[in-house]
């Protein structure tokens, strides 16, 4: 085994580990990885691989904010309290390291469904909501890092 394989294998790991606890940018270092074996290759079979996982962290990065949108938008939460669920999203996530975000996130949606409609229980189906985005969002971006790896496993065997 290579010094390339070694590295880009620990990369892709722990990448993949990244996507489920969100402290290191996941999907960022699937790409690094497999674009570690394959830039030095400098062949067909390389940049073929790093097309292919690069196409598929592309194509699942684009769904993964798309179809928890339309989940949330499916649930009634309206772009106001997204918005302010992103917000706090983003105050969580320095504030509690690596669930604040999805925390930060889910409790925005809650506060502004409260606010809007005055009643906790009709706040609480929207917060229902953006916590299976949430979990939506997790298990797409898991699946493409996944399958990026799964492309380069493929190019190794046919190296």
């Amino acid at each position: 085994m290579t010094t390339e394989i070694l590295v880009a294998a620990v990369l892709i790991v722990v990448g993949i580990v990244g996507i489920v606890v969100p402290v290191l940018p996941g999907l960022v270092l699937v790409a690094a990885g497999v674009a570690f074996w394959a830039v030095p290759r400098n062949d067909a079979l390389g940049w073929s691989v790093l097309g292919i996982a690069l196409a598929v962290i592309v194509v699942g990065s684009v769904v993964k904010y798309l179809v928890p949108g339309r989940k949330l938008r499916d649930a009634g939460v309206p772009g106001r309290s997204i918005a302010l669920g992103a917000v706090l999203g983003i105050v969580g996530f320095f504030v509690v390291p690596v669930i604040g975000l999805f925390l930060g996130f889910v409790l925005g949606i809650y506060l502004a469904e409260l606010a809007r409609l005055k009643d906790n229980a009709l706040a609480w189906p929207s917060t229902r909501g953006a916590l299976g985005a949430v979990g939506w969002s997790i298990v797409i971006e898991l699946v493409t890092g996944v399958l990026a790896a799964g492309v380069w496993i493929v190019g190794l065997t046919l190296a």
